[in-house]
């Protein structure tokens, strides 16, 4: 059996295709760089994160976009020579007005530079790209306002558009319309949406129809796929279908497993996979039976042989090979403008600017966090000569609210640890200042999914602050986000953008039998 979900934490809308025998998922990555993050599997069990196609400011600028902004729903294709990458970067979410431009990339080699991007459009997000048997390719498209779906061609060589848009669907009438995918399948086109909006009422809509332009008739027993409440997987929606060499199909969907102590989802939102067959009529359901997500499901019939590896949930870096590993993230800029390793002495160095709650230069390397139970520590060497110089590490949902747990001077030069708390873009200290010595210092941060301890070492002696976070200041509920909590090593230098911190490993992992 394949346990959900299948990517941990923060992995949300994903997009999925085979490619002979490998799969791939691409996933929202909001106003994280690198943008988009990209997975193969070849039993769709177990798998790994590869390079991000998104790394160059010619390809998304991330600068200034707001909380849970940025890079929303990427759709990842193959036309049997290209890969294809259309994606989203919103510009504004609140009010009336989304600003939501809209683009594409492409590749010859998934693991390779993808080029700069074409212009879409601007009509609404989460585009997808159909390519159809004939060769043709199609633009498809919601309208912002949840107003409708739209098909138009495109140039399959310039991917300009050819004629006018036609609206194709108004949705089963749940509303919150959005996620859009085309697939034609023997003689019928069906297309996949989400509704019900990406909270607790999440679910997938199917429609068919004789042609790429409708009229797409809805599934008679929709929605295909939702959640129950009394299930671990919430918010299950906006998904995607996949066929195997062996004709089976699997759909993956974005989930939520919310901490109920908390009432939130520290996780954020997930991805998971359902076997999927066609009834007598061309439906797609769930092989189950219902049209839950559930928490395990049936694997493809060439790979029954394989089990589940351990998740990469348990991580440790110790910064032994040049290049910044695939699993970091970094907000809004390239973190290897701020981060570099020095691999002779396997030391991470950060050179800090701007302050955690800016929106454009903050010096943040981040993984994101996997697992409800889980412990995040490095070892840091800083001398800070100014209050306004910190570094230490820091446990974020977004730039308005966070942890950071780190070094810095006071205002007549003694170093001291400081523990600050952003609740909603109000920063508080929770401690007062902790004298410690100059030199080396152990950081950690632990948590059992409710309470937050944070602890220090140095010079053997382990303590710990008697001041405890809540995590439910990191979930989706609380921040009103899309993203969910992540760990990193973090460097701030608001006097002159040049004060550095040399991290000596990053380690983060799930707790166990505590």
């Amino acid at each position: 059996m394949i346990k959900n979900p299948i990517l941990r934490g923060f992995c949300p809308d994903p997009s999925i295709i085979r490619v002979n025998d490998t799969y791939y998922i691409a996933t929202s990555t909001f106003e994280w760089w690198p943008g988009v993050r990209l997975f193969e599997s070849h039993d769709l069990k177990n798998w790994t994160q590869i390079r991000s196609p998104l790394r160059r400011e010619s390809q998304i600028n991330l600068i200034g976009d707001p909380p849970s902004g940025g890079v929303w729903a990427p759709c990842l294709s193959y036309d049997g020579k290209r890969f294809y990458l259309v994606y989203t970067d919103v510009k504004t979410k609140k009010g009336r007005f989304y600003n939501t431009n809209n683009y594409v990339v492409w590749t010859e080699d998934i693991y390779g530079d993808w080029s700069d991007p074409v212009y879409l459009n601007s009509i609404g997000f989460d585009p997808s790209l159909f390519h159809d048997t004939d060769g043709k390719k199609y633009l498809v498209n919601m309208i912002n306002g949840f107003k409708g779906i739209t098909v138009q061609e495109l140039d399959p060589d310039s991917l300009m558009p050819l004629g006018e848009r036609t609206e194709v669907y108004h949705g089963s009438g749940i509303g919150c319309l959005e996620g859009p995918h085309i697939y034609h399948i023997k003689d019928r086109y069906y297309l996949i949406a989400a509704e019900g909006g990406t909270g607790y009422e999440h679910c997938v809509t199917m429609a068919g129809a004789a042609s790429v332009y409708g009229p797409y008739v809805t599934c008679p027993d929709n929605p295909v796929l939702t959640s129950d409440r009394d299930g671990v997987l919430q918010k299950c929606g906006h998904a995607d279908i996949v066929e195997t060499p062996d004709h089976e199909w699997y759909m993956v969907h974005l989930c939520s497993r919310p901490v109920k102590a908390i009432n939130g989802c520290l996780l954020g939102r997930e991805t998971a996979i359902q076997a999927m067959e066609q009834d007598e009529n061309g439906w797609f359901r769930t092989k189950h039976g219902t049209r839950f997500g559930m928490e395990e499901t049936e694997e493809p019939k060439s790979v029954k042989e394989c089990k589940n590896t351990e998740s990469v949930s348990d991580f440790t870096d110790h910064f032994d090979e040049t290049e910044i590993k695939n699993i970091y993230s970094s907000l809004r800029w390239d973190y290897n403008e701020f981060a570099s390793i020095d691999v002779s002495r396997n030391k991470m160095r950060i050179r800090g600017e701007e302050s955690l709650n800016s929106l454009h230069h903050v010096s943040l390397l981040a993984t994101r966090q996997q697992t409800v139970s889980c412990r995040a520590e490095t070892v840091m060497d800083f001398e800070p000569h100014h209050y306004e110089e910190l570094a230490g590490i820091t446990y974020i949902y977004d730039n308005l609210n966070f942890y950071i747990w780190g070094k810095t001077v006071s205002e007549d030069g003694r170093p001291v640890l400081v523990l600050l708390k952003s609740d909603k873009g109000d920063i508080t200290d929770m401690i007062t200042p902790v004298d410690i010595d100059d030199g080396e210092i152990k950081l950690g941060i632990k948590t059992d999914g409710i309470d937050i301890t944070f602890y220090y070492e140095q010079h053997g002696i382990l303590k710990e602050i008697e001041e405890k976070g809540c995590t439910g200041l990191l979930t989706d509920e609380h921040c009103r986000g899309f993203t969910g909590a992540h760990f990193g090593m973090y460097v701030h230098d608001m006097l002159e953008k040049k004060a550095v911190a040399e991290f000596g490993y990053w380690s983060i992992g799930e707790i166990k039998g505590e």
